[in-house]
């Protein structure tokens, strides 16, 4: 069988394109986003459809990313195939409102019905699943898909109960002698003790680990840290905020000369003595009996000081003055002035300590007045002196009592955040330490587990080893089995598919890997193993190149055994499947692919090299450039 031409009416990026193909090797070259993809994509939708998906799914499907990018009434197209001496046409509608499927056999002139039997001739018995894991090979995509196992399954099933693949029982058991000292080569004895012995490190480490000590308790105290952290910043805030307040008042408690409730106080009473002393002497300069006495006193002074004078200068007594006192004496002149002369200085001596005196209180009373003044001026601002003024204050004294209240209160309040804040520091500190022990254990708890994955990874190795022991335990069984009886082998290959699959896999991997490797083992998922003396190999631990190649080798194997009771093969598909390719590999691959498939290939790459080697070795290609 072979592809002829795709004839794309609307699919993708194309329109009204048509490639064709030829015989043998077919190289398709296109620089990135050429749509090299886009084309391998309508060669399975031609063979298989493109079926829509529904809901969410349906924005990212096939259906939808390959939608025409002009006219989407146009989504069709046409694949023209040779299959048995005969020539059909494959015409498929891809619309949703308009699905349709035709098959013309252009040799005949006629258009076929596309039942189930014709498409399953045309493709040469493969199924999409079949397709999509053996013979087309998307871009980067070597691997099988877990649907090709049940593939597998049902064809080899097939094969032993339809009696359709002829068996010689001497070469068969000549065959099954071979394969059992292989396969008894291939065991490893010591699996099972290492097996054991790493199960028993795997439980201790586990004790070890499932200890209380090991329990994660640093999110707790990693959250208790911060929200001492939290509360230490709060309070310190608050406690600046206390300080630049008790700062604030204590500088208006300076600028007014306090420093304490005892200096206001001390000064309120000097303030009060001094308004007290002021209404007292303002009391005693308001009187008009003192004016009176100093007045009295004069004029006594005076008087008697003239009456001395007179009689001084008389000699003698004044008639008038005797009548009137009713006396006749008679004194010397100078006695009479001398006494009355101190009679009148005594008077005036009261005058002058009287008039003293009230100086003397008018000193008092400016100076109480300027004190009262400065004092009512300062913390009143107007220096008035009277009873609402001395009230007001008072008021005012008060209001720095409050303030100083206010401050020894900020102060208290500091006092217990500093308290706080120190106890919530130890706090902090003390959840470091411990978040540090956390850490540690943390970091021991994490090698720990390293140490246990690493000890799983091992158990799975040897998992994987001890079951390949027991398959190939069971296998050299059922070989046993089979030399006794030879009407059971069907029984034990079906059990065993993978014999088959091995072989094929083993002849075609020695010839693409060069004979760098020889021997494979698939087992009933499909995973690979490497064959060597002492153990089995995973197919990941190998370089990418080398399993590409691998996984190559498994799908062409896989094709050859499904379409081996086919007349004919479909052609192989690739679509950029050799980028991870070095040059060596590349070399070997394209002159080994050519050699190992009969039929045809269409290789879809975005660089030049296939082609340049294809053509250094002479081999015969087509190129086809889109």
């Amino acid at each position: 069988m072979k592809f002829i031409e795709l004839q794309m009416k609307g699919f993708g990026k194309f329109h009204d394109r048509s490639i064709s193909f030829h015989d043998g090797l077919n190289v398709v070259y296109g620089k990135n986003e050429a749509g090299k993809s886009t084309i391998h994509t309508f060669i399975r939708g031609m063979l298989f459809g493109i079926q829509p998906q529904r809901g969410r799914a349906a924005k990212n499907d096939l259906y939808t990313k390959y939608e025409p990018w002009e006219n989407s009434g146009t989504y069709q197209g046409a694949l023209r195939l040779e299959h048995g001496g005969h020539i059909y046409r494959i015409e498929r509608s891809f619309q949703k409102s308009r699905k349709e499927l035709q098959v013309i056999d252009e040799t005949l002139g006629k258009a076929l019905e596309p039942t189930k039997a014709l498409m399953d001739q045309l493709l040469c018995g493969l199924s999409e699943t079949a397709y999509n894991n053996t013979i087309s090979i998307g871009q980067l995509k070597s691997a099988t898909e877990a649907g090709m196992v049940s593939e597998l399954k049902n064809y080899i099933a097939n094969m032993n109960t339809t009696g359709s693949m002829a068996l010689n029982i001497t070469r068969a058991t000549d065959y099954l002698k071979k394969q059992k000292k292989q396969l008894e080569a291939q065991l490893v004895p010591e699996a099972a003790r290492s097996y054991t012995s790493l199960l028993g490190e795997i439980k201790t480490l586990e004790r070890e680990i499932s200890s209380p000590e090991y329990e994660n308790q640093l999110p707790a105290y990693q959250q208790m840290r911060t929200d001492a952290r939290s509360l230490i910043e709060d309070k310190q805030a608050k406690k600046e905020a206390l300080l630049q307040k008790a700062a604030a008042e204590r500088q208006v408690l300076a600028q007014n000369q306090f420093s304490d409730a005892k200096s206001i106080g001390d000064y309120q009473k000097k303030t009060q003595d001094v308004y007290n002393d002021y209404l007292g002497i303002k009391s005693a300069c308001d009187k008009n009996s003192r004016r009176f006495f100093r007045v009295l006193m004069f004029v006594l002074g005076t008087c008697f000081l003239s009456c001395g004078l007179y009689f001084y200068f008389l000699d003698e007594w004044n008639p008038v003055t005797n009548f009137f006192l009713g006396l006749n004496i008679d004194f010397p002149a100078a006695a009479v002035l001398a006494a009355m002369t101190g009679v009148a200085l005594l008077f005036f001596l009261a005058e002058f300590l009287s008039l003293w005196k009230g100086k003397r209180l008018q000193k008092e009373l400016a100076l109480s007045s300027r004190v009262l003044e400065e004092s009512f001026t300062r913390y009143l601002g107007d220096g008035t002196i009277s009873r609402q003024a001395m009230d007001a204050f008072g008021a005012r004294m008060d209001e720095f009592r409050r303030l100083n209240d206010d401050i020894n209160s900020s102060e208290d309040d500091i006092s217990r955040l500093a308290q706080e804040i120190s106890a919530l520091q130890e706090k902090q500190n003390s959840c470091s330490e411990v978040i540090e022990k956390q850490q540690k254990l943390q970091w021991e708890l994490e090698k720990k587990l390293e140490l246990l994955s690493n000890y799983k990874t091992q158990m799975e190795v040897l998992r994987r080893t001890l079951a390949e022991n027991d398959r190939l335990a069971q296998e050299i069984a059922a070989i046993d089995l089979a030399r006794e009886t030879m009407t059971e082998l069907s029984s034990s290959i079906r059990d065993s598919f993978g014999l088959y699959l091995n072989k094929t896999a083993s002849e075609l991997i020695d010839g693409i890997t060069g004979g760098i490797y020889k021997s494979i083992s698939i087992d009933e998922n499909l995973n690979a193993f490497m064959n060597t003396p002492s153990r089995l190999v995973p197919l990941e631990q190998l370089s990418s190149g080398t399993m590409d190649q691998i996984y190559l080798a498994m799908r062409l194997a896989a094709a050859k055994l499904i379409q081996s009771e086919q007349e004919e093969q479909m052609p192989l598909v690739f679509d950029d499947s050799f980028a991870l390719y070095d040059e060596d590999r590349l070399r070997s691959a394209l002159r080994w692919l050519a050699g190992a498939y009969d039929g045809q290939i269409i290789i879809f790459t975005c660089h030049q090299r296939e082609a340049q080697m294809l053509t250094a070795n002479q081999v015969a290609y087509h190129f086809i450039s889109i």
